[in-house]
């Protein structure tokens, strides 16, 4: 699905055709002959568009033929139902500079293209594309520092469950969070070198624009309190499911415990009344008092029992 905008007195509007100074956004689905007509009208790489759409691509960026393409992995909540899937993952973004076209590709919807298309993005404009691509960094760090926010309080939240709980639902969630983390790191790690290798090349052409390259400084250093950020609660969580996991063994291990010593108290007494129920001769079975003997040792014992356990805190 292509679609067609451009900014008129600081509003984006959508257009029935491409323009100059235009910004073009592909989503799903996906035409591939479009595509190609696209690839032969700009004369754009078509794997430019394909690479883009590989949720494995790295960021990274390229030049050919004076068409520049920077691929940049941004953070997704996943929408898929299964238990073992990562609640965040990473995708990339691709973004092609040709001619006077901005052209934006991703294999999802996701958060930072639609802030732009809902004009929640201050003071952007498809008429300066530097810019925009500097936003586009921007929007794709607040995001991560969103997501990183949220998946810290949810590991809080499901460590509270855990402190009385015995059970591996708990550690489950937490894996997938752990997932998550790890592909922050890695697409943030990824991000940060590409953003300093386009900040070292000028490949975006700002070096003349000091209020441009502070605001791509401002963006590699929040990029980088974001990896660390990310760094920071893996590790966090690492230990976490660690003392946890240890928490729940010795929990059972408690509870055996005490099964056992319930079992040996209720075994001694219940041997004693196994041998005096045999149908033989046994001593003192024609004394009436017998029976209250048996019983009387039988608690006895019992309670001996409970307090030897109590003693080496068994119990």
């Amino acid at each position: 699905m292509i679609k067609y905008y451009k900014t008129y007195d600081g509003k984006l509007k959508q257009l029935d055709a491409p323009e100059s100074d235009c910004w073009i956004n592909i989503y799903p689905p996906f035409n591939h002959e479009n595509l190609k007509k696209l690839s032969e009208q700009y004369t754009i790489p078509i794997d430019f568009l394909i690479d883009s759409l590989d949720i494995d691509e790295r960021s990274r960026f390229e030049h050919e033929d004076d068409v520049d393409l920077i691929v940049l992995k941004i953070p997704l909540m996943n929408e898929s139902d299964s238990e073992r899937d990562a609640k965040f993952i990473t995708i990339p973004l691709g973004i092609i500079l040709v001619k006077d076209i901005i052209i934006t590709i991703s294999p999802y919807e996701n958060q930072v293209v639609e802030c732009f298309l809902n004009n929640n993005v201050r003071n952007y404009s498809t008429l300066d594309r530097n810019k925009f691509v500097l936003q586009v960094f921007d929007r794709c760090v607040f995001y991560f520092l969103y997501f990183l926010k949220e998946i810290n309080n949810e590991s809080n939240a499901f460590e509270r469950e855990l402190y009385s709980s015995m059970r591996n639902e708990e550690l489950l969630k937490l894996l997938k969070i752990e997932k998550s983390l790890v592909y922050f790191v890695t697409s943030l790690r990824a991000n940060e070198l590409m953003m300093l290798k386009v900040q070292r090349t000028d490949f975006l052409k700002i070096k003349e624009d000091e209020e441009k390259q502070e605001f791509f400084s401002d963006t590699i250093i929040d990029t980088s309190q974001a990896l660390e950020m990310a760094n920071t609660y893996t590790n966090i969580l690492s230990g976490t499911m660690d003392a946890f996991a240890s928490i729940i063994s010795n929990n059972l291990n408690v509870v055996m415990k005490r099964l056992t010593s319930v079992t040996i108290v209720l075994t001694v007494p219940t041997l004693i009344s196994s041998l005096y129920g045999m149908n033989v001769h046994i001593p003192y079975e024609e004394n009436k008092y017998t029976f209250y003997f048996i019983m009387a040792g039988c608690v006895l014992i019992a309670f001996s029992l409970i307090w030897l356990f109590k003693r080496l805190k068994w119990w």
